[in-house]
């Protein structure tokens, strides 16, 4: 189990690159999401089945039913390898 977590001055470009170079397609992760003013931060798990310009994908999911935006993640935890 690694953790990475995003250093908040990085850009949405600089995130996906840092995510990209810590999790591969078919890794198992759990994502914490960015804090924001007002909410909890929620924790999404599944297996990356992408890695799409805007967004990892999970379990197949697009983007409005589970994936999440590189600049809404806080931190990934890779919880079990491809």
């Amino acid at each position: 189990m690694t953790e990475l977590t995003i250093p908040p001055e990085a850009d949405q470009k600089r995130a996906a690159k840092l995510i990209q170079e810590h999790v591969d397609v078919g890794d198992t992760v759990e994502i914490r999401e960015a804090e924001r003013t007002g909410s909890d931060s929620p924790t999404i798990t599944g297996e990356v089945t992408g890695i799409d310009p805007g967004y990892l994908e999970l379990d197949g999911q697009p983007l409005t039913e589970g994936s999440v935006r590189y600049d809404e993640i806080h931190t990934v935890t890779r919880l079990e390898s491809s």
